[in-house]
């Protein structure tokens, strides 16, 4: 029989594996098994027209999400 201690250490370890995933004014909860690159893709952004943000700090697109934190994709904006 589970108890609620452990589902809620399971629920915990779950949320921990998550990374916090903002663009614009959207959130998301991610799992943090895939690049950055998969990630934009998979959003259907382009990895050409976006910059990825992770606990503060500019990543390339081949980074791993990691099992926890957040990532801040940011437009890049060009003109003339």
């Amino acid at each position: 029989m589970e108890t609620q201690s452990a589902r809620n250490s399971v629920n915990r370890i779950r949320s921990s594996l998550m990374v916090k995933v903002i663009f614009k004014n959207a959130e998301w909860q991610i799992p943090g098994n895939i690049t950055i690159r998969e990630l934009i893709t998979d959003l259907g952004l382009n990895p050409q027209s976006v910059l990825a943000v992770k606990d503060g700090k500019l990543v390339n697109n081949e980074t791993g999400l990691g099992n926890q934190g957040e990532v801040k994709l940011i437009s890049v904006v060009s003109g003339g």
